[in-house]
C-alpha cells in the first residue's frame, strides 16, 4: 500500500533546511498516491501520530496541496481531509498556504479559496511576528486569484453564481474580521509599527475589492444582493479602521497607506464616491458639513475617471454619480470660473462621446438627461462659455443642435427687452385710465426699440431678428391707435366736464380745487386753470403722437413701394 511509504518516511535523511524540491515532491505523490487510492483515513492518522511529527514538521507541508485537491474533487473525503489540513496547520507555515493560493488551479478557484480560508486565517492567527506582513500577502494573493473570476452582471447570474464569486467574498469577509477587530481593540492605545501596517494591509484590501469586483458589479439596495452586502462590509471596514471616508474622497490620504498605482487607485476611490453617494452606504458615516457645490466639484475627478472607460458598468456608475452630485445644486448658480478646473473640463466632454459614441441606447438615454441637468445648474456667463467649448469641439451635428436649443432659452438683456416689448402688446385694457398709464410704458418701449436698432448691428443684419421687430411695430402702431383714441376721447370729457363746472360755480367765493390722480396716486391740488393746462397739454400730445403714427405709416409704405 501506499501508506507504507509515508512510514518508510519516517526519519528524513537531511535536516530539514538542506531537504530538496524533490523530497517535498515525492512527499506530495505519496499523499496524492494515498488518497487516490481512498486510504485518505489512514493518511489522517498518519499525521496525528506522535511518532511521525519529525517527518511532518519538517516535510507535511507537502500534503497540504493533494489534500487540498482532494476537497475540491471528492467531496465524500470531506471529513478526514478537512481534519488533516488542520492538524497540518499547527505545524504549517504561511507560505505553504501562500504557494497554493498562487498555484492553483484556474478551474477550481473558487473552491480552492473556501476550501484555504479558514486554515489560513488559523495559521495567521498564530503568528507573534510579522503578522500584517502575512495578512497582505495573502490578502493580495486572494484578491489576484478572485480578479480572473468573471463578475456577475445580471441579477440571474447573481443568483445562481455558478463561478462562486459571491461566495468567495462572504468568506472572504469573515476571514478579515479577526483581523479588523486587532485593530479596532488597540484604537484607544498608542498604535505600534505592527499596528499601521496591518491597518494598511486591509485598507489595501478595501481598496482592491472596490476596484474588483464592486466597480464591475450591478449593485442595487432594493434588492439587497450578495455583492451588494459585500460592498456595504467594505464600506464598514474603513470607518472601523478609522479611515475618513472624506479623506479617501477629497483629500488622497489613501496615498500613504499604499503604493497602489495611480489608475487603480483613481478607479478605487470612484466606486467609494458612487457607494456613498448613489447607494447611499455608510452615509451617516459622512460628515454633513460639505456644500452640494464642494462636493461636486471633488467628485467630477472620480465622475471624469468613469467616464473616461468603455465598459458599460463604469459608464452607469459615472453617470449616476454625476447626476446625484448634481441633484442639490441649485439652478443657474454654478459660476463660471469652474469651467477652468480641469475636471470640468473632461467629464462633459467624455458625456460627450457617450451621447455621441456609445452603442447602448439607455445609457445614451441617461447622459443626455445628465448633460440637460448640468446645462440647468450653470449659471448664464458659464452657459455660454460651456457652449462655446461644446460647439468648438463636438463636430456632431445632434450634439450642436442640442446646445442651439439650449442657447435659444437664455434670456440676454436684448432678448428679454424685446420679449418684455412684445409682452405689452398684448395687454388688454378694460379701462380708460390704464391707457393712458400705459401710454408711458409704450413711449418707454418705442424709445428702447429704437435705441437697439440704431446700437446693435447684429439686429439690423439678422433676416428673423428684423422680421419679428416688424411684427412688433405692427402691433404696436395698432394699439398705439386704439390708445391714442380712447385716452384723447377720455381727456376732451374731462375737459368738456371741467368747464360745465367751472361755469356753475363761476359765482361762488372760493376757488375750486381739485385732485388729480396720475398712476394711482394723488400728487397734488391743483386749481381749474391748472387743470385745464394739464388736460389741453395732453390733448397737444396725443395729436402730435397721432401725427408721427400717420407719418411712420407712410415712410413705411414709401420703403414698401
Amino acid at each position: 500500500m501506499t501508506i507504507n511509504r509515508l512510514f518508510m518516511m519516517k526519519n528524513p535523511p537531511t535536516p530539514e533546511e538542506d531537504l530538496k524540491p524533490e523530497d517535498y515532491q515525492q512527499i506530495r505523490d505519496v499523499g496524492a498516491a494515498c488518497l487516490s487510492g481512498g486510504d485518505g483515513q489512514q493518511l489522517l492518522k498518519f499525521i496525528q501520530d506522535e511518532k511521525n511529527q519529525g517527518i511532518v514538521k519538517s516535510m507535511g507541508c507537502g500534503l497540504l496541496a493533494p489534500l487540498v485537491d482532494e476537497l475540491v474533487r471528492n467531496k465524500k473525503s470531506h471529513d478526514h481531509c478537512q481534519a488533516a489540513i488542520t492538524q497540518l496547520t499547527k505545524v504549517g507555515t504561511r507560505n505553504s498556504f501562500l504557494e497554493l493560493i498562487e498555484d492553483m488551479d484556474p478551474g477550481a478557484i473558487s473552491e480552492t479559496i473556501l476550501v484555504l480560508l479558514p486554515h489560513l486565517q488559523t495559521v495567521l492567527l498564530q503568528l507573534d511576528e510579522n503578522r500584517a506582513a502575512g495578512v497582505g500577502l495573502a490578502l493580495s494573493a486572494l484578491h489576484k486569484q478572485l480578479s480572473r473570476l468573471p463578475v456577475p452582471y445580471t441579477q440571474q447570474q447573481e443568483e445562481d453564481d455558478e463561478h462562486g464569486l459571491c461566495r468567495c467574498c462572504v468568506a472572504l469577509v469573515t476571514f478579515t474580521r479577526p483581523f479588523i477587530d486587532g485593530v479596532k481593540k488597540d484604537e484607544n492605545c498608542n498604535p505600534t509599527p505592527e499596528d499601521d501596517e496591518l491597518k494598511a494591509e486591509i485598507l489595501k484590501f478595501c481598496m482592491l475589492s472596490l476596484k474588483e469586483p464592486l466597480l464591475e458589479a450591478e449593485l442595487n439596495q432594493d434588492r439587497k444582493s450578495t455583492l451588494w452586502l459585500f460592498a456595504v462590509e467594505i464600506m464598514v471596514i474603513l470607518p472601523a479602521i478609522k479611515e475618513s471616508l472624506p479623506g479617501l474622497l477629497f483629500f488622497s490620504s489613501l496615498r500613504k497607506f499604499t503604493t497602489m498605482d495611480t489608475d487603480l487607485s483613481k478607479e478605487s476611490t470612484a466606486c467609494l464616491a458612487y457607494l456613498l453617494f448613489v447607494q447611499l452606504i455608510a452615509m451617516d458615516t459622512f460628515p454633513a458639513v460639505f456644500s452640494p457645490v464642494f462636493i461636486l466639484q471633488c467628485n467630477m475627478e472620480h465622475i471624469n475617471q468613469l467616464l473616461s472607460r468603455k465598459k458599460e458598468s463604469h459608464l452607469l456608475k459615472g453617470l449616476a454619480l454625476f447626476a446625484k452630485s448634481l441633484e442639490k445644486v441649485e439652478d443657474n448658480s454654478l459660476p463660471v470660473g469652474l469651467l477652468d478646473l480641469e475636471s470640468f473640463y473632461s467629464a462633459p466632454q467624455n458625456l460627450r462621446q457617450v451621447l455621441t459614441d456609445c452603442p447602448i441606447q439607455h445609457l445614451r438615454e441617461s447622459g443626455l438627461k445628465v448633460f440637460q441637468l448640468f446645462i440647468n445648474k450653470l449659471d448664464a456667463e458659464a452657459k455660454h462659455k460651456f457652449f462655446r467649448c461644446m460647439l468648438k469641439t463636438s463636430h456632431h451635428a445632434g450634439v450642436e443642435g442640442y446646445i442651439e436649443k439650449n442657447k435659444q432659452t437664455i434670456k440676454t438683456p436684448k432678448r428679454q427687452k424685446l420679449e418684455d416689448i412684445s409682452n405689452q402688446n398684448h395687454k388688454k385694457y378694460q379701462y380708460c385710465y390704464q391707457c393712458s398709464v400705459c401710454l408711458f410704458r409704450i413711449m418707454e418701449s418705442l424709445n428702447l426699440l429704437r435705441c437697439l436698432l440704431m446700437r446693435d448691428k447684429e439686429m439690423k443684419s439678422d433676416a428673423d431678428v428684423w422680421e419679428e421687430i416688424c411684427r412688433i411695430k405692427d402691433e404696436f402702431l395698432k394699439m398705439l391707435r386704439v390708445c391714442i383714441s380712447m385716452s384723447r376721447a377720455y381727456y376732451s370729457a374731462e375737459m368738456k366736464a371741467l368747464k360745465e363746472e367751472q361755469k356753475l360755480r363761476a359765482k361762488g367765493t372760493n376757488e375750486l380745487l381739485i385732485s388729480i390722480t396720475v398712476k394711482h396716486d394723488k400728487v397734488t391740488q391743483m386749481s381749474p386753470e391748472v387743470q385745464y393746462q394739464v388736460l389741453q397739454s395732453a390733448l397737444v400730445t396725443f395729436d402730435l403722437m397721432e401725427s408721427l403714427v400717420v407719418r411712420i405709416d407712410e415712410i413705411t409704405e414709401e420703403k414698401q413701394g
